[in-house]
């Protein structure tokens, strides 16, 4: 909790420094309210990654200095981790680097940490028995894939105010669990520092969005949660392979039926942005009513009830992830589970019969 409450803090402070800066100086503010995948009617800053990374990079070094084998693990993962962000930034700040550089760069930084941390896809588990990966020319490019996918993922779903946040808060929270029933001392306390910070920049994320988590910030917590997940279950084989598959399942389905759907569905690139993710439908055709019209202050309200659909959605792969990381069987069915869920409530929402319970709150 300690190194929680430091990043917590520190990423608060930091977070509110880059907002007063961000607004004297114009800088990385998104000013395009017109786009497909735009939900908001004010400028707002877009580098929320920036005091993120710096509040993991302050208390990991606070840490190390508690522990000094913690530095031995913590200075190359946030290495790769830079990395992995640096297109994001960029972006952030020019909006000119586009989606295969981004994934790129991931890439890369998954490519280092397989090497730096052994971070890789060693194994996978079925209910009869594991199989073991072992040819390089297998397990490398399976390890570089999920990592970075995971990176992608996470910003595909960072949509509207808090929603990125709060999921990656909760696998993150979940992941230290885990850690701490298996005793990894390492992965628990790197996933409660990136927790920590996420919390300190989601309190100007949510509802009013002061700031923006960004292509940077997205891109960092989905490296960082690719990592840990994968440290985690490799490092330690009583956690089922199945875990990381269904503590992560809702932003990874979510790309993954994104680029099927726009490539076999719409004949379109899968990089193209569409403006019919989940989270866009249910902004769209279910707060829409519970609000009212696309003006300033509704707008921001329809954003602001948007997320905790998604919260309590993906809490259905997270909540059962966590109680049963070990037991394969129960976790390929909650899998199985998750997937045929999205895939109904994707179809009744897309064709205007969105289930009665999500107009929960119409009277508002």
């Amino acid at each position: 909790m300690f190194s929680f409450f430091v990043s917590f803090v520190s990423c608060a402070l930091l977070t509110l420094l880059v907002i007063k800066y961000a607004k004297r100086n114009g800088t990385a503010l998104d000013n395009n309210y017109g786009g497909v995948q735009k939900f908001h009617s004010h400028s707002v800053a877009r580098i929320g990654g920036v005091p993120i990374y710096l509040a993991v990079l302050i208390t990991g070094a606070i840490s190390s200095l508690r522990e000094a084998h913690y530095g031995a693990w913590i200075a190359p993962l946030l290495g790769c981790g830079c990395i992995a962000m640096a297109g994001g930034i960029v972006e952030d700040y020019t909006g000119r680097v586009s989606p295969a550089r981004r994934l790129f760069l991931t890439m890369v930084a998954a490519l280092i940490a397989y090497y730096l941390l052994d971070a890789k896809v060693a194994r996978l588990d079925f209910p009869g028995g594991v199989l073991p990966l072992n040819p390089v020319w297998i397990v490398l490019p399976l390890t570089v894939l999920a990592v970075a996918g995971i990176a992608n993922a996470v910003n595909i779903i960072d949509g509207f105010n808090g929603l990125a946040s709060v999921v990656s808060i909760c696998m993150l929270l979940s992941l230290a669990y885990v850690a701490l029933q298996v005793g990894d001392t390492f992965v628990l306390v790197t996933a409660m520092v990136v927790a920590g910070a996420t919390a300190g920049f989601l309190i100007w994320n949510y509802p009013v969005g002061l700031i923006f988590l960004g292509d940077g910030g997205a891109y960092f917590i989905g490296f960082m949660l690719g990592e840990l997940a994968l440290l985690l279950v490799m490092r330690n084989p009583e956690v089922s392979t199945w875990y990381a598959a269904l503590l992560l399942i809702y932003p990874a389905f979510e790309t993954i039926f994104s680029a099927y759907r726009r490539m076999f569905v719409r004949g379109k690139s899968p990089a193209l942005p569409d403006g019919i993710h989940l989270h866009s439908l249910i902004f769209r055709r279910i707060v829409q009513w519970t609000v009212g019209p696309r003006e300033a202050r509704a707008l921001m309200k329809r954003n602001a009830r948007t997320s905790p659909y998604l919260w309590l959605f993906s809490l259905m792969a997270v909540i059962p992830a966590t109680v049963f990381w070990k037991n394969t069987s129960v976790l390929i069915f909650f899998s199985l589970l998750f997937i045929i869920s999205y895939l109904w409530l994707y179809a009744r929402i897309v064709r205007f019969k969105s289930p009665r319970w999500l107009f929960w709150n119409r009277k508002d």
